[in-house]
């Protein structure tokens, strides 16, 4: 029995990867992946896995940035989660102030994840168009202010762009984004005298405890926008030291080429000179061989003329 719940725990993990991966795939390459990780869960036996990877659907580019905003980023994504949600707590709770301060900081993180999902995308081999861009914007907005949204997207598995609320959640007596303003509850009736003292102590205490709890809520939200604020720069700093890395590196390596290619000319030179010189040695020892064969020739000559000399002069006398 273990053993076949650990087959059937494989199989889920199996299915679970797959999809990851499917929506990492940048979109023109979707269907083709989907296809491929299909046909292998139904190889593995795996029909049920196999219609679940063949029911996806291909993402928009800005969805696929997001997919891979939250894949390559796990840890960034997790800290932008909880910003979310110390977000959503504050706004139930907090001053018109606090509410103006924390936006300010919300545009400039989302600003700066959006470029990053961008600066991802381009890695990826696909560049986002400017609708893109804002599609993204719009999905981390949204992850930001609605819960709803914040659960897909941590899900990797976006298909789509997501679309933010009008606003985060308004605290209590401050203006809505229609632009009235949420009424306090009505007061009751006046109690009685003996009892008025004990209920405005209850209700003090109460509004202190409400107002303690919306001071730790802001510093909590605000601290954690300054958090992402500052990982943020550290991100871009490194990006940028990357760049120039990759800089560095690009004209070292056209360096290298351009002596490589000259060093391959001198090579080249090298070794028609080392024919040519090949060539003249052999037509040398071709000539010497040509020369000493004549002089062969002509040594022998010599000794038969000189032989018939002797010959005739031996005759004569």
């Amino acid at each position: 029995m273990e053993r076949k719940h650990g087959r059937r725990a494989d199989a889920a993990s199996d299915v679970e990867a797959a999809l990851d991966d499917l929506y990492t795939t940048p979109p023109p390459g979707f269907v083709a992946r989907r296809e491929e990780l299909a046909a292998a869960a139904r190889t593995s036996g795996r029909a049920d896995d196999a219609r679940r990877i063949h029911a996806a659907r291909r993402p928009t580019r800005a969805a696929w940035a997001a997919n891979l905003l939250l894949r390559s980023q796990p840890e960034e994504s997790r800290r932008f989660l909880e910003l979310g949600r110390a977000l959503r707590d504050a706004y139930r709770t907090l001053d018109a102030d606090g509410i103006k301060e924390l936006s300010e900081q919300r545009r400039s993180v989302v600003s700066a994840l959006s470029r990053q999902a961008a600066e991802l995308a381009r890695a990826g081999g696909h560049r986002l168009s400017d609708a893109a861009q804002q599609d993204v914007e719009s999905t981390l907005r949204a992850v930001l202010a609605d819960e709803d949204a914040a659960d897909q997207w941590a899900t990797g598995r976006l298909e789509s762009a997501l679309t933010p609320p009008s606003g985060f959640p308004s605290p209590a007596g401050t203006t809505t984004a229609a632009g009235t303003s949420r009424k306090a509850p009505q007061r009751t009736a006046a109690a009685p005298a003996s009892a008025s003292a004990p209920a405005a102590r209850a209700k003090d205490d109460l509004a202190d405890r409400r107002r303690r709890k919306r001071q730790e809520e802001l510093a909590r939200a605000r601290k954690a926008a300054k958090e992402a604020e500052r990982r943020l720069r550290d991100r871009r700093a490194e990006q940028a030291d990357a760049d120039a890395g990759l800089r560095q590196a690009r004209d070292r390596y056209d360096r290298a080429r351009q002596e490589a290619t000259a060093a391959e000319r001198q090579l080249q030179q090298a070794r028609e000179e080392l024919e040519r010189a090949d060539r003249e040695q052999q037509e040398a020892q071709d000539r010497l061989q040509v020369n000493a064969d004549a002089l062969a020739r002509a040594e022998q000559a010599a000794g038969e003329a000189a032989d018939e000399v002797e010959r005739l002069a031996a005759s004569d006398s």
